[in-house]
């Protein structure tokens, strides 16, 4: 996957990602203010495959689900931070949308051109050359990954056990 850093700092929690005011509307109405407060266009600038950058804490705070399904309706293809609060960091894995341990993240620019290996554990700063070191994702989590998220993935599981 390859695509446009959105940077942001550290404790970005699930109350900016999915703002409490608009959780009672669809999950594209919610999607439109995730992480307004602190990038008023963001919703209206990322393009699906950019990449959320961020530092540490990443999606700390309740464990509501919309907050990384809200980045994944936007068409993000990745979330790269130096770490992540658990319950987002499972919740993201969950719905399908990658996310990356990188220690290093906070030397990537606003607007680099990132390419994630998940199962490699590397980070490539197209813009600067420079490639980073990431914590790689374990085949299972990839599998899961690849069919879409855990239902989907179960889904598929159980089918080829009824077939079986």
């Amino acid at each position: 996957m390859s695509g446009r850093a959105f940077v942001f700092g550290d404790n970005i929690d699930t109350d900016v990602l999915a703002p409490g005011r608009y959780m009672k509307g669809s999950i594209e109405e919610l999607a439109r203010h995730c992480l307004e407060a602190v990038d008023p266009d963001f919703a209206k600038s990322v393009q699906p495959g950019d990449v959320v950058v961020a530092g540490r804490n990443f999606g700390m705070g309740s464990s509501r689900e919309q907050a990384a399904q809200a980045l994944k309706v936007l068409g993000v293809a990745a979330v790269v931070a130096k770490s992540f609060g658990g319950i987002f960091y499972r919740n993201a894995l969950n719905l399908g949308l990658p996310v990356v341990v990188c220690e290093e993240a906070d030397t990537i620019g606003v607007g680099d051109r990132l390419s994630v290996d998940l199962a490699g554990g590397k980070v490539v700063n197209e813009t600067s050359g420079r490639t980073l070191k990431s914590e790689p994702l374990p085949q299972f989590l990839l599998d899961m990954l690849a069919d879409g998220g855990l239902v989907p993935h179960l889904e598929k599981r159980f089918s080829r056990q009824k077939a079986g």
